[in-house]
């Protein structure tokens, strides 16, 4: 039909108008169209990362048996699981941000053995991460233990955290370990589920970041399991020093306890009472009134009652005159009190003292 494209079919090729499709490719006028879209390379930065594997053991791998399984890291993946000897596949759900979990319930068909391998993949986008479970699936069957004998056992040379301050959810334990390189080294934690992964990432140093999650039980002596393998070769050690850092000692502040900074003498001046004025006064007027005659007589008699009431008030004074001792005591909350103390009872600058109901003792 005029104005119409006619196709004619030539060995699967198809050709429009004179132009012709070779392999899925057009060209126009003889150009090749230029690709919509190119393929992106993977970012290894953004790659996911397994960094734990768990398994809950079972006493008998019998149908109808549960296997929980744990996949621990990076969030917003999808993981799955292949066990060896199992008729299917398992689909974890991430049910925390970066921890995936499903149980699997064993089948009559299947055939899973204590030390059938587990591979979990994690993946996201078009990446994929991969791990093999270092446990076996029942209790007390395929241990994996070190031959403490074997001289090819790889070796751990130091094993390392940088305590943290609190054990709460979302705190940091930095682990390290050193030892042989090439190989993979795990490690567990009392009180957290599951086996968790310190990449290589000089040679022969393996390190990575705990992070401690809300439903973990973790103490400052939790004992901490590291294992290194090389091969079918394993070598395990024990942390030796505590996940959390000693808490500063607490400080207890006796509020009446202090140091006596200063020790001043004090002398007080007594006053003369009414008596020691009357009988001054009597005194010198009986001597006034032997001086002169006439209106002198009595000037003289006048004057002797006032000088002799003045004497007689100073003297009664000097004789009351007193000395106490007072000290001035810095307290430990930092104020100060000052004590009044009738003579000196041997107290010098420096002592420490208590001071209960205003008596001071010494303390030891």
């Amino acid at each position: 039909m005029a104005g119409e494209a006619s196709a004619q079919q030539y060995n699967g090729q198809q050709q429009y108008n004179g132009q012709q499709q070779y392999s899925g490719q057009q060209q126009y006028n003889g150009q090749q169209p230029t690709p919509q879209y190119t393929q992106r390379r993977a970012n290894p930065s953004n790659a996911p990362r397994i960094e734990g594997f768990n398994v809950n053991e079972v006493a008998r791998l019998v149908p109808g048996e549960e296997l929980d399984f744990s996949v621990f890291g990076t969030p917003g993946g999808t993981a799955t699981l292949r066990i060896a000897g199992a008729r299917r596949n398992l689909n974890l759900v991430e049910v925390e941000p970066g921890q995936y979990e499903g149980t699997y319930t064993i089948g009559s068909q299947d055939k899973i053995v204590a030390r059938s391998a587990v591979t979990a993949n994690l993946r996201i986008g078009n990446q994929v991460a991969s791990a093999v479970l270092s446990e076996s699936l029942q209790v007390g069957v395929g241990a994996h233990t070190p031959d403490p004998a074997n001289a090819n056992n790889p070796k751990i040379s130091r094993f390392d955290v940088r305590p943290t301050n609190d054990l709460v959810g979302g705190n940091v334990l930095p682990f390290t370990l050193f030892g042989t390189p090439g190989g993979k080294a795990e490690i567990t934690i009392a009180g957290s589920r599951g086996v968790f992964f310190l990449p290589e990432v000089r040679s022969g140093e393996y390190a990575a970041n705990y992070t401690i999650k809300r439903s973990d039980r973790i103490a400052t002596n939790s004992v901490v399991t590291a294992n290194l393998r090389v091969g079918d070769r394993v070598t395990t050690t024990t942390l030796q020093k505590p996940l959390m850092l000693a808490a500063a000692p607490v400080q207890r502040i006796c509020s009446n306890c202090g140091t006596i900074e200063a020790v001043n003498v004090v002398e007080t001046q007594g006053d003369g009472n009414y008596l020691g004025t009357i009988g001054g006064g009597v005194v010198g007027g009986l001597l006034g009134n032997q001086v002169g005659g006439g209106n002198g007589k009595t000037v003289a008699t006048l004057a002797g009652v006032v000088g002799g009431a003045l004497a007689g008030r100073a003297i009664e004074g000097n004789v009351k005159k007193s000395q106490h001792v007072e000290m001035v005591v810095r307290l430990q909350n930092g104020g100060t009190q000052t004590i009044s103390l009738p003579s000196d009872q041997g107290f010098h600058t420096g002592d420490r003292v208590r001071i209960n109901d205003g008596v001071m003792t010494r303390e030891m």
